[in-house]
């Protein structure tokens, strides 16, 4: 798996050096994300409507669960170290 790096130190997957500790990771853009729930993430991301958009701001990480989380398994993505 390549290496993510991520800044949102508030995140569960978040680890030392601002890297992604995300077994898998799901990208979709901010429009698409809104209407997804928590559980849509990772795992099902092959039946996932393509979402093209022009820009990186308009683009959003699924898989974002805040440290502490009651939401943390929702999503059957796993916290690993790589």
């Amino acid at each position: 798996m390549a290496r993510v790096h991520c800044s949102v130190n508030n995140c569960h997957y978040w680890d030392q050096g601002n890297v992604c500790s995300a077994s898998e990771i799901m990208i979709t853009s901010d429009q698409e994300a809104s209407q997804l729930p928590d559980s849509f993430d990772a795992p099902q991301a092959s039946t996932a409507t393509p979402t093209p958009v022009n820009s990186c701001e308009l683009t959003c990480c699924k898989t974002f669960v805040e440290k502490n989380s009651s939401k943390i398994e929702a999503d059957s993505v796993t916290k690993g170290y790589y």
